[in-house]
């Protein structure tokens, strides 16, 4: 954005130009936060970086605050319908916002925590490209901020729609030897077991990921095994924390 300015006075009474914060008016300040990374592609997604040897052992979610500090070890993730995890008084609105009310109360909020999975914002192959790719990029954004702002450790969450655009929304991870991957709602659909084992094989063809951190639910651990089977056979390390609906089907099995 070029420098604005405007007619103001200094302290003495003489006229002089001072900058507009054109983030601000814009509604864009979250610029201050794609300053400290790189945009690839034409797409100018934002480069994240995630290379932690601390691996979660439970998933909590931005809805059950409860469950923030299960463990020692917890990861807050985003994951559910987006009217609860991107509410309009959610982060992302926040960040964008600049809303230092909202803002505090978030890091309030995640006080203590220290590892986090960038947000799952719905991704869609009927919806257009450039939707799909803001959501990609609100969670970039969303993750930019817990790691300069919360100081915490952020796994980037794997959003996709189709083949075809796995290398957009697999940019900007050239940086990450660790990623995170839901399988919450890919365990039934044909159609989804067969995009999410695509996008598990360019994952580990593409990019430098070596640990998969899996956000799942399903109830049968042979159907993870078959999603995530050629990354296990080519040396990359799966880590499935648990999760309250995990622990939840398993004490339906009689398992807890």
């Amino acid at each position: 954005m070029n420098n604005t300015t405007y007619k103001g006075f200094d302290e003495f009474g003489n006229q002089i130009r001072l900058p507009v914060d054109l983030e601000r008016k814009l509604n864009v300040p979250y610029y201050r936060l794609l300053r400290r990374t790189e945009l690839v592609t034409k797409w100018k997604i934002p480069k994240v970086s995630c290379n932690t040897q601390i691996m979660p052992d439970f998933i909590g979610n931005i809805t059950n605050q409860e469950d923030f500090h299960f463990s020692a070890f917890t990861a807050v993730g985003f994951y559910g319908y987006d009217d609860e995890i991107d509410p309009i008084d959610g982060l992302y609105n926040a960040i964008e916002h600049d809303s230092k009310q909202l803002l505090l109360k978030y890091k309030k909020m995640f006080n203590g925590v220290r590892i986090f999975i960038s947000p799952d914002y719905s991704a869609f192959s009927d919806w257009t490209l450039d939707k799909n790719i803001q959501q990609l990029k609100k969670s970039r954004i969303v993750a930019l901020w817990l790691i300069f702002e919360c100081h915490a450790v952020v796994i980037p969450n794997l959003i996709y729609i189709s083949e075809e655009t796995f290398p957009i929304f697999f940019a900007g991870l050239e940086n990450c030897t660790v990623a995170a991957l839901s399988l919450k709602s890919h365990c039934h659909k044909d159609a989804e077991q067969t995009l999410t084992r695509a996008a598990v094989r360019y994952i580990t063809d593409h990019t430098n990921i070596q640990t998969l951190v899996v956000y799942s639910a399903c109830r049968n651990a042979d159907k993870e095994q078959y999603l995530l089977q050629y990354a296990i056979d080519n040396g990359v390390r799966i880590v499935i924390p648990d999760n309250r609906i995990r622990r939840l089907h398993q004490k339906e099995e009689g398992l807890l």
